[in-house]
């Protein structure tokens, strides 16, 4: 099952952005997005999301999908504890005690479990990211964007934050979107990878990644990674 996307027409004042863009989303993957600044990475997840209107264009199987979101900054409310940030996202119906196990699943997940009744303001930014992946799982969705959350940590919260989400959802297969500037963020996480190139947007390369061991000192990753830097110069 996919996700389609066809003859996406979006321009802003005299640039245009997408013209009868076709792009495809294979449901229970991770699908990363390389692509220059200004290219409309963004700006496509804003139009799957309906927080921005489309000129024109045929969506396919995004009809009824439950959306959720991981932004740059983490966006947690200061006023509640960790805890109680992803309780917050949790559907009413559910029992307090069955809210209480999902709650300690993902934070045991992302290894926070003993930060539960902690606020933002007394938590490292990286943790703040990993409590945002928790609520974005947490969540019952069937659709996660992520629009560049890992921009900007240093390397080693970078690959910390990669480990945990590749663990949820190892256990979650959710399906999503995944934008970034990144290559190595692409080949770690990425099923699909797509390379846009400049305005208006095409699909320069689009490379599938079947490799189970996800390290960037693997031969055929590093291989990929020229190949992909190749096509993005």
């Amino acid at each position: 099952m996919s996700l389609k996307i066809k003859n996406l027409n979006k321009s802003f004042q005299k640039i245009n952005l997408f013209q009868d863009f076709d792009f495809e989303i294979q449901e229970n993957t991770i699908t990363c997005i390389l692509g220059p600044s200004g290219c409309g990475k963004t700006t496509l997840l804003n139009i799957i999301s309906d927080t921005l209107e489309k000129d024109s264009g045929d969506f396919s199987g995004f009809d009824d999908k439950v959306i959720s979101y991981i932004f740059q900054e983490p966006r947690l409310l200061p006023w509640k504890t960790v805890k109680e940030n992803i309780s917050f996202v949790i559907k009413n119906q559910k029992l307090t005690e069955e809210k209480n196990e999902i709650i300690k699943k993902y934070l045991r997940l992302v290894e926070l479990e003993d930060f539960a009744d902690y606020y933002p303001s007394k938590i490292s930014g990286g943790m703040k990211q990993r409590v945002a992946i928790a609520r974005a799982f947490s969540y019952s969705s069937d659709l996660i964007l992520m629009d560049e959350p890992l921009k900007a940590l240093d390397l080693k919260l970078k690959l910390n934050l990669i480990k945990a989400f590749r663990r949820i959802w190892q256990l979650d297969k959710r399906t999503v979107l995944f934008v970034t500037h990144d290559i190595d963020e692409a080949l770690l996480l990425g099923n699909d990878i797509y390379v846009f190139s400049k305005a208006p947007v095409q699909i320069k390369k689009h490379f599938t990644i079947t490799e189970k061991d996800r390290t960037l000192n693997n031969p055929e990753i590093v291989k990929l990674k020229n190949m992909i830097w190749d096509v993005m110069e």
